[in-house]
């Protein structure tokens, strides 16, 4: 595989985040994404077959769990070195633009946008029971019993927590290593939601797939606090002073050591309050309360979410460009 110059490896980036912009995720090809959780689907019933699944001790589920996280995200990572090698081969300008598209299925601006507005629009309209069936696609949580404003909120987090997870985040590994990185990383995220899980049934398989992403988001997670600082600099209504404040004051309360940080940061900014009661898999959850609430979370919260979301993801567009231009000088 030809290994790029940090010019090029920014501009097949920025060119990435532009692709996520206007396309999102496209349902033709077959979304990278979704290759990878059937891989993990069929790893997983390889190392872990319900025929085994009682006699395996703690021990045993943790180094099998281990596997199948080096297995998904080397795989992961060698699939795509092969494929961007093959696309150089054929002509440079091939192999720019396989991994300007490979980066951009690792993003998922364009993709929280349009999830969030399905709970969005049905919400504003007062259909409680479709936007509780849309936020359902998105949360891991029960819905069934949420009240209009849980039921933004469980939008409002997502949106926020996945500003690193679908956005800082692969775009980093990117600048770092090239498409193959950020598909790295995209598997190990996809691990961490399917199988990362604190429950009866991957409490110990899954727990390795859940410290990986951990560590792979340790970083973004605190940069995030400052980009979205800066977000809502620019946005009329929301207050920096208040994202950062929320995020020094609240994000360490969070279970996870990374979700608190844009989860807060977006409470603060907004002035609303997230966190509370959730209800995963028939068990109640109560998780930490981030953000000081100036007046009741609504529906039009989701809004100041998601151009939250934009504003950060053009800064660091921004940058990255700026960045190139820089080095191309």
């Amino acid at each position: 595989m030809m290994f790029y110059s940090l010019q090029e490896t920014l501009l097949i980036t920025a060119a990435a985040i532009a692709i996520d912009w206007v396309v999102g995720d496209p349902r033709w090809p077959t979304h990278p994404v979704i290759l990878i959780g059937r891989w993990i689907g069929k790893l997983e019933s390889w190392l872990r077959p319900e025929s085994e699944s009682a006699a395996l001790t703690p021990r045993k589920l943790k180094l099998r769990g281990v596997a199948l996280a080096l297995i998904t995200v080397l795989a992961a990572y060698a699939a795509i070195v092969l494929l961007v090698w093959a696309a150089d081969w054929v002509h440079p300008f091939v192999g720019y633009a396989v991994s300007a598209w490979f980066v951009s299925t690792t993003i998922a601006v364009k993709g929280l946008k349009d999830a969030a507005m399905l709970v969005y629009r049905p919400l504003a309209a007062g259909d409680l029971e479709q936007a509780r069936c849309y936020a359902g696609y998105i949360v891991s949580r029960d819905t069934s019993a949420m009240d209009e404003r849980d039921t933004a909120r469980s939008a409002i987090e997502t949106v926020a927590e996945n500003t690193v997870d679908a956005f800082l985040s692969p775009v980093a590994f990117a600048l770092l290593g090239g498409a193959p990185l950020a598909m790295l990383y995209r598997a190990a995220n996809t691990l961490d939601s399917m199988v990362g899980y604190k429950n009866d049934k991957y409490v110990h398989f899954g727990w390795a797939s859940a410290r990986l992403d951990d560590a792979l988001n340790y970083i973004p997670a605190r940069l995030s606090a400052l980009a979205m600082t800066l977000a809502a600099a620019l946005l009329p209504g929301l207050s920096p002073a208040r994202a950062f404040g929320a995020v020094l004051t609240f994000a360490k309360l969070h279970p996870s050591p990374n979700s608190g940080i844009p989860e807060s940061a977006a409470a603060g900014a907004i002035g609303i309050e997230l966190g509370g009661r959730n209800v995963y898999f028939g068990r109640v959850s109560e998780r930490a309360r981030m953000g000081w609430p100036l007046r009741p979370l609504a529906a039009k919260d989701i809004l100041s979410a998601v151009r939250l979301l934009y504003v950060t993801s053009i800064l660091i567009f921004m940058g990255v460009i700026g960045a190139w231009l820089i080095v191309r000088s």
